[in-house]
């Protein structure tokens, strides 16, 4: 007897349908209310900051939001609309560039594992974002611009339309650079964009102010009209002009704006979608293959700037310096910020109407003040250049590479500055002792800092991008920083005191020697700066290195 088994028929199994978009758009929705509560609950700090933070962004979002209102009938109010909107928008699309952790839900990474599609994920991640404190700032300043430059019926309906098209249209634009640059802000790169956020923002703020200055003045918002003729066709403000432009009667005008306002949403809307189906179905690039090859490329780079330094240890401790100030983010924002307020504070005192070729003398002043705390800036890795230095020779050697290391960058960087400022200025007459005195400041620096590195070392901690200074060392560092520059400054003033009675004696004739004085006197007090400081180094070796490796 045969035993027959029945058949097994097997069906393909049918993909998994996408949840419905009214489905998974409220969850979304709470969840970003759950991270917001439960963020609040952490601490009774965090949720006073948060308290404080939304009363004074409603105060002055208020306070903006009435004096738009106020500025309606002025001739000027389209422009200084337009142009206000402009900033706006341009805030919304940095602010993810320097703050990728300001906001959990930012990280689409995190959905990347879910079983979701792109295009419901963007329009849940839009309700979702549509919360907080950024978009209500948004609401109301464009609430007042349309009351501002709404005149008649069609005006006041368009009103309608635009207020919500300007808040969507931001908030897609940050989503959509958050979206398309995730792999970049999570990585050392973007870190150190991050850390480098608040020189970015101070820059930014001195213009912001030179800004305000001109705008203070009787005729100041008419400044603004060159601005709003080209903002005024670029979305999101072109939405808020073609309110005016409907309240004028040029309805064609105000077409075009608006269906270029949704064709804005539209392409940044695809871009985000796009980005979201790249970042759920493409692999991450951080492969084997990718960091060989992103080593050999650094290593070309270093190999090739090695042949450029002088041979010995020289060098080596000038390519590890240099290597430091590109790679570590607290060295790198150092520089970066000597660097720019070097070059930005000849360019605002001057446009305030103050100008003088002595201010590019702060270019040698800020940089010369990364001499300070060298060992410090190396962190607990000092013990690895301690194992090296056995001898008072050593330790100059050391402090040698440091001070060219930082010098070859200095000199042409100040030099460059004071010839800017005396072109813009047009005061070159000057230039000879503003270069002559900046070298002799730059030189001082260099002394008292590797003086005070040795003296007053003290760490810089590792686990917070806000503290530069261990907790119980501030006094350390006031008096490395404070006393090396009152120190550095009077070193100075022979030279300073020679420049002054040349002006007042009628020598200006020879005022050009302060150029070649200043540079030798720098020089030599550079050198006897490191001599100094070098048996100094070598004998207290075992405190720096307590001192570097706390925190």
């Amino acid at each position: 007897m045969t035993a027959t088994s029945p058949s097994v028929t097997t069906t393909p199994a049918s993909p998994v349908p996408a949840p419905p978009l009214s489905a998974i758009t409220p969850v979304f929705v709470r969840l970003k209310l759950t991270l917001l509560r439960n963020g609040l609950r952490q601490s009774s700090g965090r949720t006073a900051a948060f308290v404080t933070s939304i009363v004074i962004v409603l105060l002055f979002a208020t306070g903006q939001m009435l004096g738009l209102i106020a500025l309606r009938g002025n001739a000027h109010a389209p422009a200084l609309v337009v142009t206000a909107l402009a900033l706006i928008a341009v805030g919304w699309a940095v602010m993810p560039l320097f703050f990728p952790s300001g906001d959990e839900t930012l990280d689409p990474t995190r959905l990347v594992m879910l079983p979701l599609h792109p295009r419901p994920v963007v329009v849940s991640l839009l309700a979702a974002s549509l919360i907080g404190i950024g978009p209500l700032f948004t609401l109301m300043l464009a609430l007042g611009s349309v009351i501002a430059v709404a005149h008649g019926g069609a005006a006041v309906a368009l009103g309608v339309i635009a207020v919500p098209l300007v808040m969507l249209i931001c908030v897609t634009l940050s989503r959509a650079v958050a979206a398309g640059n995730i792999r970049l802000l999570t990585s050392r790169k973007g870190r150190d964009l991050a850390v480098l956020s608040g020189l970015i923002i101070a820059v930014g703020a001195q213009f912001v102010n030179l800004g305000a200055q001109k705008l203070a003045r009787p005729d100041g918002l008419s400044v603004l009209e060159p601005v709003a003729d080209v903002a005024r066709w670029l979305p999101p403000a072109s939405a808020v002009d073609a309110v005016r432009a409907a309240g004028e009667g040029a309805y064609g005008q105000a077409a075009v704006q608006m269906l270029t306002n949704v064709a804005a949403l539209a392409l940044l809307v695809r871009w985000w979608q796009h980005s979201l189906t790249r970042l759920m179905t493409a692999p991450d690039g951080s492969t084997v293959q990718a960091s060989t090859g992103t080593e050999e490329k650094t290593a070309d780079r270093d190999s090739g700037l090695a042949r450029l330094l002088p041979p010995g240890r020289t060098g080596t401790v000038m390519l590890r310096t240099l290597r430091y100030a590109w790679r570590d983010p607290k060295v790198k924002a150092a520089w970066a910020t000597s660097l720019a307020i070097g070059l930005m504070l000849p360019v605002v005192t001057a446009l305030q109407g103050g100008g003088s070729v002595y201010t590019a003398c702060w270019s040698a002043g800020l940089l010369g003040m990364q001499m300070y705390n060298q060992f410090g800036q190396d962190t607990s890795a000092f013990w690895m250049v301690a194992q090296t230095i056995s001898s008072p020779r050593d330790a100059y050697l050391e402090l040698r590479g440091r001070a060219l290391a930082l010098g070859a960058v200095a000199l042409p960087y100040v030099t460059l500055v004071v010839l800017g400022t005396a072109a813009f200025l047009d005061q070159w007459e000057a230039f000879p002792e503003a270069l002559g005195i900046s070298l002799s400041l730059l030189g001082a620096l260099l002394a008292t800092g590797a003086t005070a590195s040795a003296l007053f070392p003290y760490s810089i901690p590792q686990d917070s991008g806000y503290k530069n200074v261990a907790p119980g060392q501030v006094g350390l560092a006031w008096i490395s920083i404070m006393g090396g520059m009152v120190v550095g400054g009077l070193l100075c003033t022979p030279l300073l005191g020679l420049t002054i009675w040349l002006h007042t004696s009628g020598g200006h004739a020879w005022l050009w020697l302060i150029l070649p004085l200043g540079a030798a006197y720098g020089l030599a007090l550079a050198l006897l700066g490191l001599r100094f400081a070098a048996p100094r180094t070598a004998k207290r070796l075992p405190e720096i290195l307590a001192a570097v490796s706390k925190g």
